[in-house]
């Protein structure tokens, strides 16, 4: 039997990345598709062929419908199947209060995060669907504990983009399940990688640790396995679950 496939949207650094590989040690070939880093997600495909997994990279910007749609055709091209579909991909912006965000910037955080990760996801659901000739599948959207915490002070317009996949996840979680996809989403807290630099604010995670129960940040690996467990056999009666992987903040 060949080895399922995995896409996953935004892999070429962090939370995508560390899935990629772990994805790779678990029997999947992957599906890598990343926005401007084409060197870092080469790199991410080099480490899954060592795993002994088939690994292919894609450039499409999640922004662009037109992108998602070749995306998915280039995974039908050098697959002809999907299992499991990692909607990672996300940008956040420098930190700002809510009176400062621009219209220009809320549509760029929206046309990805919310809008970009939607069409996406129909996507996919063309290509899993029971009802549409699929053999089913999983799905796990990349929420953030944002949604839950709201982002103020810096970041409402990426907090209301993920309260936005929040609902998205429950909804198709009901309206799939008979379908044979299982959808779910992890919402990562204070995770350490390069999206905390993105803030513009330095030490992001050392200036918040103290906030939560843990008193650390969480690493992307620990996110990772949370990811290809939701999307594996072992969570076949886990669907529609929010799975906070925060250290315990958010309670």
């Amino acid at each position: 039997m060949p080895d399922k496939v995995m896409l996953i949207t935004g892999a070429s650094r962090g939370i995508g990345a560390a899935t990629a590989r772990l994805a790779a040690t678990r029997g999947y070939a992957v599906a890598i598709n990343y926005a401007t880093r084409g060197a870092a997600a080469e790199a991410v495909a080099a480490d899954v062929r060592k795993a002994g997994r088939k690994a292919v990279t894609i450039k499409a910007d999640i922004g662009k419908p037109e992108e998602i749609a070749r995306l998915f055709k280039a995974v039908d091209a050098e697959f002809g199947r999907l299992d499991a579909f990692f909607n990672n991909a996300g940008i956040v912006n420098q930190a700002a209060k809510f009176v400062e965000i621009a219209p220009e910037r809320l549509q760029q955080i929206l046309a990805v995060n919310a809008t970009g990760a939607f069409l996406a996801a129909q996507e996919a659901v063309r290509r899993m669907s029971r009802g549409l000739g699929g053999q089913g599948g999983a799905i796990v959207n990349m929420s953030s504990l944002a949604a839950k915490l709201g982002g103020a002070g810096e970041s409402t317009d990426y907090a209301f983009s993920k309260g936005a996949i929040d609902t998205l996840t429950i909804g198709l979680a009901k309206e799939l399940a008979g379908e044979g996809i299982r959808v779910n989403a992890v919402r990562p807290g204070l995770i350490d990688t390069d999206i905390q630099r993105d803030f513009g604010i330095g030490d992001r995670v050392a200036k918040y640790k103290d906030l939560v129960p843990m008193k650390r940040g969480g690493s992307a690996q620990e996110v990772a396995e949370a990811v290809v467990w939701l999307c594996s056999d072992a969570a076949s009666y886990v669907t529609g679950v929010l799975l906070d992987v925060s250290g315990g903040r958010g309670l």
